[in-house]
């Protein structure tokens, strides 16, 4: 059977010819923390409520916390008022905020009355200039935190250029419940809740572009690995390609960047998995790869213009590149015996991908040209299967280093370390989400 075979031929350690083409290593540097002073916002409630406020300045703290680039002042330490007034009309003194080092006040004014809204003002202390105004609404009888995370990415966008991702999603597999089902929880572990609970094995989600559907493969027909989907929008759930009906085993798929076709992993009977790219309502079929050997793992370019992809062609996989098109086809990774799982950044800068070395999988980056290669993490426990955040500044990935596996997260400068999941089973294959619309 060729989904045995797949996973019998990657899960070898067969080393092949090596290849005099040593790693330039890099020394990940750190990242500027910036002081923010985050007053209780002014409850302008019809019925206000004692310790709402507080309760938000919690959640709104927590988020720029796990930014690691807007650290959250102690209250004890504030000069100015620790309070939000009227966000019209009154004065800001700037020099009551910068003597005690706040880079930025973080001002503003909820209510919950028929529907959930806050008002922010976020101030350059040290320019005494306001960076940020803007308004929030939601349904009152949403979750709040959602709103705070969502503040807390405007706020690290507006001192560093590039949104927070505290509001961003990551799909996952878990065996919590007995069966391997997909989950969906927040960046940074809240809210975990599962997309599917069909019983069968469920692998390797991957969010469309719009962020409204996951694509991922269930042995849930036929007891044979299949493309389906869950969607909250738009899409129509259930399963993808029927139009190629049952011929194909279909091991993996990814959406591109613009969400016009899939790169499917996917093999014919008595073939070796090749490399596919094809509509999400099965036309235009088109095989990228042609080998021997078996090619897995497809990865798009930010730009859609090429695809990483994973093939033992060499005798032990290794990642490739080729054009979007499958010309071009050139090995990016020489050094180890066994490497795997690329994911292309959202800044088109780095590959991360898994190595095996001395017995365990860890996390490296190398750039899409090969010519930098460096260790993200390591353990003695091994980190597998890693994917970026959108704005490519953290990446998620599994990890057995507490026994069972869990879902961490890790800032691409190798700091910060800070693991999502809880939940008694184990945690894999996660899939970071775009930024949410």
């Amino acid at each position: 059977m060729i989904c045995t075979l797949a996973l019998a031929v990657l899960g070898t350690a067969a080393v092949g010819r090596a290849q005099d083409r040593p790693a330039v290593l890099v020394t990940p540097g750190s990242a500027r923390t910036f002081k923010a002073a985050v007053q209780s916002f002014r409850d302008g409630s019809a019925t206000p409520k004692l310790g709402r406020a507080e309760e938000f300045r919690g959640w709104l703290e927590a988020a720029l916390t796990y930014s690691n680039v807007i650290e959250p002042l102690k209250h004890a330490a504030f000069l100015g008022p620790e309070r939000t007034g009227a966000l019209d009309g009154e004065d800001v003194v700037c020099s009551d905020w910068s003597q005690i080092g706040a880079d930025a006040l973080v001002q503003g004014e909820l209510t919950l009355d028929t529907e959930f809204a806050v008002e922010i003002r976020v101030w350059d202390t040290a320019r005494c200039t306001r960076l940020v105004r803007k308004r929030y609404r939601q349904p009152a009888s949403a979750d709040p935190g959602v709103v705070a995370r969502r503040i807390a990415d405007d706020v690290v966008e507006s001192f560093i250029g590039v949104r927070g991702v505290a509001a961003t999603e990551i799909a996952f597999v878990s065996n919590r419940k007995g069966t391997s089902e997909i989950y969906v929880m927040g960046a940074d572990g809240s809210n975990p809740r599962s997309a599917t609970a069909n019983g069968s094995i469920n692998r390797f989600p991957s969010w469309s572009p719009d962020g409204d559907s996951i694509v991922y493969t269930s042995y849930r027909h036929q007891d044979r690995p299949l493309l389906f989907l869950s969607s909250r929008g738009r899409g129509r759930p259930g399963r993808l390609l029927r139009r190629l009906g049952d011929a194909y085993s279909e091991y993996r798929g990814v959406f591109a960047p613009d969400g016009s076709h899939l790169a499917v992993a996917m093999s014919a009977p008595d073939r070796a998995s090749e490399i596919y790219r094809v509509r999400p309502d099965g036309r235009d079929l088109r095989a990228l790869t042609r080998s021997t050997a078996i090619d897995v793992a497809p990865a798009w370019s930010p730009d859609g213009s090429q695809l990483a992809f994973v093939s033992d062609r060499s005798g032990s996989p290794q990642v490739y590149v080729m054009e979007a098109d499958g010309s071009s086809q050139r090995r990016l990774t020489f050094q180890g015996p066994y490497n795997t799982h690329p994911a292309w950044s959202p800044d088109g800068k780095w590959i991360a991908y898994e190595s095996r070395i001395g017995g365990q999988f860890d996390i490296w980056l190398i750039d899409p040209e090969g010519t930098v290669n460096v260790p993200l993490v390591q353990h003695p426990r091994g980190d597998e299967s890693p994917t970026w955040a959108p704005n490519s500044r953290k990446v998620a990935f599994s990890s057995r280093r507490r026994g069972r596996a869990d879902i961490y997260v890790i800032d691409v400068n190798g700091e910060n370390l800070h693991r999502t999941t809880r939940s008694g089973g184990d945690d894999t294959s996660p899939s970071w989400g775009p930024f949410p619309r």
